[in-house]
């Protein structure tokens, strides 16, 4: 992190802290749609409707700030601070956020981190849905369930991921550069210039 600056360092700490708490309540959700689902047999797909608001805080700090890491460290860091907020999972989770964080950064590292269009933060957040999916094979015992069971869910996970990840990611992020709090940072520079040629 040589070449960050201090106050992208603290940008990715706000997110990190953020995200962290958000995801303790995204839990509570889950729980409750899984409820619903229940007597309808579809009680594995109370996550995965969902699922991609775990990735959302990655998606939104490699975004805005966009520097190798930032997306690896903020599925760390928050996964850090929902176990302070009372998450049981303990390093469980910490291994599911950095996997997760690993996932979503990929796809920006494959193009040296110069590439933030729409079509690559969902890419990122299914890349970042893949790898949390591939691990809960093995890490939630989830590849006891039957294939047809699998597959549906993965289906699910990369629609959610793609959305409440990928673009509700971007969108967070596009509306909060529009009012300037993030003038500082690569996103607020490139739509200040973005502006600046439309009104030439």
């Amino acid at each position: 992190m040589k070449n960050w600056k201090l106050k992208e360092i603290v940008m990715l700490s706000i997110i990190s802290v953020v995200a962290g708490v958000l995801y303790m309540a995204f839990s509570l959700l889950g729980y409750g749609i899984r409820n619903v689902l229940t007597p309808f047999g579809l009680a594995p797909f109370g996550f995965e409707v969902i699922f991609g608001l775990w990735l959302i805080g990655s998606i939104i700090a490699a975004y805005v700030i966009r520097k190798p890491g930032a997306a690896l460290l903020v599925g760390l860091i928050s996964a850090a601070v929902e176990i302070l907020s009372g998450s049981p999972g303990g390093a469980k989770i910490m291994l599911a956020g950095l996997v997760q964080g690993a996932g979503v950064e990929l796809p920006f590292a494959l193009t040296k981190w110069k590439n933030y269009q729409k079509r690559t933060l969902v890419l990122a957040a299914m890349s970042g849905a893949v790898f949390s999916f591939i691990w809960q094979l093995f890490a939630g015992g989830n590849l006891a369930l039957a294939p047809w069971l699998l597959v549906s869910m993965l289906v699910v996970r990369l629609i959610a991921s793609s959305l409440l990840g990928g673009l509700l990611g971007k969108w967070v992020s596009d509306k909060l550069a529009q009012t300037g709090v993030l003038g500082g940072y690569a996103l607020g520079k490139e739509q200040k210039k973005k502006r600046e040629d439309e009104a030439i």
